[in-house]
């Protein structure tokens, strides 16, 4: 799932907005900030290369994007992409003899040889619906079944409801943004100027002629503090393109993508198919979270990453939907056998379809001692009941535990400031499942375009945690990935503050992020570069 989405999780009938807050007074960069000095939660990133890594040395990392695609010419981000100098863009030959046609910049597998690529797909529940549809849709109450069918109609009948339940929730949606959107874009033309020309006076001075202007003026009235008319005008036709493409692809059992590819998509052994096309149809995501993990610093252009000597290999399975077990499998080995020392992975879905393959390719990428680090999801739920595909835990058929993968942290979402919303109120969480936090509000970062965005979410944060990797094993590239997952979790700051976490729809309760991760902390710079040089001078003696 492009977790992108979570930002339009609304209370759908009352249609409350998504708001972003003061965005004007918003450090720039916040999450390279420190508490102490700036006053927000940052990790620490600028104070770290001021003082513990000033004038110190390091080599270059290859980050592994598995994302959406990623803007490799975006100018904040073309002198830090991976380039494979073994290959070409465009000759159509296989230079590097590795199966993979012109991959100069890394590769698509939601892709095919002709160019053409998979822009939408399901949710993973809606495929899995509708294969056991044809099993079991005509199932009664007086079929007589053996125990194994019976199991798994009744998790068939599970998948069903929560199925209609999104559905229903994704027309309403749909017909409630679609009004509104009409409403507003009706308002605009007869204002007569630009949305981002639209102040409060234009706004207070329209007389609206119908009930639904009146409710869109009254949210447009809400949200213009928040970041200006033509911010509220791009959050709702956003809002409106997000439920019709749920009812549209997401939900749409009769929509299916994978024949684009073209690949035995049963066969999840089968590692050649797709095609170079890096960027995609939509590459607003995997270029947002590639700038976090290391825009080039300090070159007076848009943003600076979290670390200074990387190389961002892009590989593109993320659809506008969920993505499928066996691409996830083959991203992570290919990202592995170019290199990658840290994967960043900021996507998830509920359910899973081959494990299997994931798990060894998990498996593999640790015998290659990579680092993977993965976004907890933006659910609000928490991932010890409610699981987060793909996970840190191997299984065996029946589900049960056979394992844990020790190169693997899986990343939550924070916010700015040290009060209860501290814990960013769309993270999800969890005791066992959730590592650390990140910071995951209000980040701005690089989009298609050589542009800039602010966006939010659980993919977010992981990016951030990836960068911080990728600058430990920069200047300590003796560290191993699992030494460098410890360092991550040792060396974490752990606020006492109280925060907020829901607990089914309509209750909440009051918890310490100790209760609800592994370490109970924010990622550090400045205390993972020290923890950094204690773990190398124990290994020189």
């Amino acid at each position: 799932m492009n977790l992108k989405q979570s930002l339009y999780l609304i209370a759908l009938g009352a249609l409350p907005l998504i708001s972003f807050g003061q965005s004007d007074t918003i450090p720039a960069n916040w999450f390279n900030l420190d508490y102490k000095t700036d006053g927000v939660m940052g990790i620490s990133t600028e104070k770290t290369y001021k003082t513990l890594l000033k004038g110190r040395k390091s080599t270059p990392v290859i980050v592994g994007v598995l994302d959406g695609g990623v803007d490799v010419y975006h100018e904040d981000l073309k002198d830090v992409v991976w380039i494979n100098v073994k290959d070409s863009l465009a000759n159509g030959i296989d230079n590097d003899g590795n199966g993979y046609i012109n991959d100069k910049y890394g590769w698509n597998f939601i892709g095919n040889a002709d160019g053409k690529d998979v822009q939408f797909d399901n949710l993973e529940l809606t495929r899995q619906l509708r294969v056991l549809d044809k099993k079991f849709a005509n199932i009664t109450a007086a079929t007589e079944l053996n125990e194994t069918d019976r199991k798994a109609f009744a998790s068939y009948q599970k998948m069903l409801a929560k199925y209609k339940n999104k559905l229903e929730e994704a027309k309403m949606g749909q017909f409630s943004y679609d009004a509104l959107k009409r409403n507003i874009y009706a308002v605009v033309r007869e204002i007569g100027k630009k949305p981002e020309d639209i102040t409060q006076e234009d706004i207070d001075n329209f007389k609206a002629t119908t009930n639904t202007q009146r409710i869109a003026l009254a949210y447009a009235k809400d949200e213009i503090n928040n970041g200006g008319f033509a911010k509220f005008f791009d959050d709702i036709t956003e809002g409106a393109k997000y439920f019709n493409n749920q009812v549209d692809y997401h939900l749409n059992k009769a929509y299916d993508s994978r024949p684009i590819v073209g690949d035995n998509y049963e066969d999840a052994s089968e590692r050649y198919y797709g095609n170079a096309d890096v960027k995609g149809p939509d590459a607003l995501h995997g270029s947002h979270v590639a700038g976090i993990i290391g825009a080039k610093r300090n070159n007076n252009v848009g943003i600076n990453g979290v670390a200074d000597n990387v190389k961002i290999l892009t590989v593109r399975l993320v659809p506008d939907g969920d993505e499928r077990d066996k691409d996830v499998a083959n991203a992570i080995r290919y990202a592995a056998d170019n290199g990658a020392k840290v994967l960043n992975m900021s996507f998830g879905k509920s359910y899973a379809y081959n494990k299997q393959a994931v798990d060894d390719a998990i498996k593999y990428a640790e015998s290659k001692d990579v680092l993977m680090v993965h976004a907890a999801g933006n659910d609000s739920e928490d991932n010890d009941i409610e699981p987060n595909f793909p996970m840190k835990y191997y299984t065996d058929v029946k589900g049960d535990t056979t394992g844990i993968a020790n190169a693997w942290i899986t990343v939550g979402a924070t916010g700015l400031y040290l009060d209860n919303e501290l814990l960013a109120d769309f993270s999800n969480y969890g005791k066992k499942t959730v590592d650390v936090f990140a910071p995951g509000v209000h980040i701005n970062s690089t989009v298609p375009d050589s542009k800039y965005k602010e966006e939010q979410g659980t993919s977010m944060a992981a990016p951030v945690v990836a960068g911080l990797a990728a600058m430990i094993r920069s200047y300590y590239p003796n560290l191993s990935a699992v030494e460098t997952k410890q360092i991550i979790m040792e060396s974490v700051e752990k606020p006492n503050q109280l925060v907020q976490v829901k607990v089914g729809e309509d209750a909440s309760k009051t918890v310490r992020l100790a209760d609800i991760s592994v370490t109970g902390g924010i990622v550090n710079a400045y205390n993972a570069i020290i923890k950094a040089e204690e773990y190398t001078n124990r290994k020189k003696k």
